[in-house]
């Protein structure tokens, strides 16, 4: 992979999920990366963030794609536009930064990755709890193999978009292209579920036998805004991931092993193991490794790939798509 020159001139890709502005933000904060540009087919989300940034808006995507002075993008479409707008960025030989899901399907994700590849261009997808510190403390206790044998994980992250919030009109504050099953793919599991979905696959292992689902509304979504899913596995092993758009509890993570437990929560910070005779002993969170976004410039600059992060990616749609069949008409 060529090594680009820093720094890098970013344009964001696409308005529709709500982390844009979280990325356009990272492009003009981090000293690699520049934002110049901001370009959706629809003006009324577009526009707001590059006069927010100071930035040119532009509704016609050949035109940016085709500038010299643009060497790498971030995408935040909605999930059914990744394919084909990662597709043209890669073609014309932009670096990408993406939100996930890589794609709605793994075949899809495959593909992008090997034009990503083929082109020599660094492609990355926010996947941003692998990088944190609590995960990375837990993830090390779980390598030394001192909870002995493991046997269950629970993750669960939620929050409240789908009831609190909104200044007016019904629903939160999570907008309502959201919920439309059609361009987001799915509902608070294909969304904010991912995160949990990772972090279980990267604790108990990336392709379980067996996969169950129940999804359920308590609002008149046509998605599901909140849900359950386990996972099986050949030695045993059980995970449960929970995620949801109707109550803001604390973020939380259980892993069991025939030895103790380690645990974290997200109210007050506070990572604890449990011993077998019942002891707890506090532990001390470690500093985050550097971000998703960091990651992706030091690929671009320096010519490497993303080969963890996007063989994670590729297990984080997999597992995605085996939910929602097993969920079926669940919600």
């Amino acid at each position: 992979m060529p090594a680009a020159t820093p720094p890098l001139n970013v344009a964001v890709l696409g308005c529709w999920h709500v982390h844009a502005k979280d990325y356009a933000r990272s492009a003009a904060a981090h000293p690699g990366t520049t934002l110049v540009a901001v370009w959706d087919r629809d003006p009324e989300l577009g526009r707001p963030l590059a006069q927010e940034f100071g930035v040119e808006h532009t509704d016609d995507l050949d035109a940016l794609l085709a500038r010299d002075d643009v060497h790498a993008v971030t995408v935040t479409t909605e999930t059914t536009a990744h394919t084909e707008v990662i597709s043209a960025a890669l073609a014309a030989g932009k670096h990408v930064f993406t939100e996930k899901l890589l794609a709605p399907t793994v075949e899809e994700c495959e593909r992008l990755i090997a034009l990503a590849a083929d082109a020599g261009l660094a492609l990355v997808v926010s996947l941003p709890r692998l990088y944190h510190g609590y995960a990375l403390a837990v993830h090390e206790v779980l390598e030394s193999g001192s909870l002995g044998p493991l046997t269950y994980a629970r993750v669960r992250l939620s929050h409240d978009g789908a009831v609190h919030g909104r200044d007016h009109g019904e629903g939160g504050w999570l907008p309502d292209r959201f919920f439309d099953p059609v361009p987001s793919v799915g509902g608070a599991l294909t969304d904010l579920g991912c995160h949990p979905v990772y972090l279980t696959q990267w604790f108990l292992g990336a392709d379980p036998r067996t996969v169950r689902a129940v999804y359920a509304s308590l609002t008149p979504r046509a998605v599901e805004d909140h849900a359950v899913v386990t996972v099986g596995y050949d030695d045993g092993r059980i995970g449960v991931i929970e995620a949801g758009f109707v109550s803001n509890d604390a973020f939380t993570i259980d892993v069991h092993g025939t030895e103790g437990s380690i645990h974290y929560t997200d109210q007050d910070a506070r990572l604890w193991r449990r011993w077998p005779d019942g002891k707890v002993e506090d532990l001390e969170v470690p500093a985050d490794a550097p971000d998703a976004f960091g990651q992706w410039v030091g690929h671009a600059v320096d010519g490497t790939r993303a080969i963890d992060n996007l063989e994670r990616a590729v297990e984080l749609t997999r597992l995605v798509v085996r939910a929602n069949t097993a969920a079926g008409g669940s919600k």
